[in-house]
């Protein structure tokens, strides 16, 4: 199914089975294929019966130019995705919730409302981020990351994780509310996060404890291949 909303606006894109609504704006470039855009919040679906209703309840999602939006994906009226992000098959992402430039968000993630996401940042297949996240430029989450945001579920009160620039967190991590993981910092592959992170520091085990310095797994990635 295909439907575009009177209100929408793009100009060069390519919407292949896809549903847009509200005043939703696609830049020029992007690909939106099997996708929802500018989908209603909770409380407005339940005066909406279809999709017209949809359409004339959503506020409208912005994707910016050069954008890719796989099919499956979900996004949200009020998401911002900035120039050149791309979404895997199956993403949800929530209201409010902004992604920035350049990001890559793997196939199955979800993005929670309120999230910020910074420019270049790589979040691999079914990872979690919960509301309010925030993940400054440059981070790397691998797959089946979990960020969490109540201490004492579900007590209603949240308490977000921040994850600053450049850190790297492995496959398979928790982290629990409240941390935060400072620049340059590394977390390893299953890993649980129990306190804040000191910059340029690798963690590691259950609970995290630091296990040595961020200069020796970089130098590790190089001999690896990875400049």
């Amino acid at each position: 199914m295909t439907y575009i909303s009177s209100r929408a606006r793009y100009t060069n894109a390519y919407v292949i089975g896809s549903i847009i609504l509200g005043p939703t704006t696609i830049g020029s470039g992007s690909v939106v294929e099997g996708a929802i855009v500018g989908y209603p919040t909770r409380a407005k679906l339940r005066s909406a019966t279809d999709v017209l209703a949809m359409d004339r309840e959503s506020e409208g999602s912005v994707l910016g130019t050069g954008v890719v939006v796989r099919s499956g994906s979900v996004i949200y009226e009020g998401a911002v995705l900035g120039d050149g992000a791309e979404l895997g098959h199956g993403v949800l992402v929530r209201e409010r919730s902004r992604i920035g430039r350049g990001a890559r968000v793997g196939t199955h993630v979800i993005v929670e409302a309120d999230v910020t996401i910074g420019e270049h940042v790589s979040i691999q297949s079914m990872a979690y981020i919960p509301n309010g996240t925030i993940i400054e430029d440059g981070v790397f989450i691998g797959p089946n990351a979990v960020l969490t945001n109540d201490k004492y579920p579900p007590s209603g009160r949240l308490d977000p994780v921040i994850v600053r620039r450049g850190a790297v967190i492995g496959a398979n991590a928790t982290l629990l509310p409240g941390i935060t993981v400072g620049e340059g910092a590394v977390v390893a592959a299953g890993a649980v996060v129990t306190r804040d992170v000191e910059p340029h520091t690798v963690v590691a085990g259950v609970p995290a404890r630091t296990v040595g310095n961020a200069e020796e797994y970089l130098k590790r990635r190089r001999g690896h291949g990875k400049a």
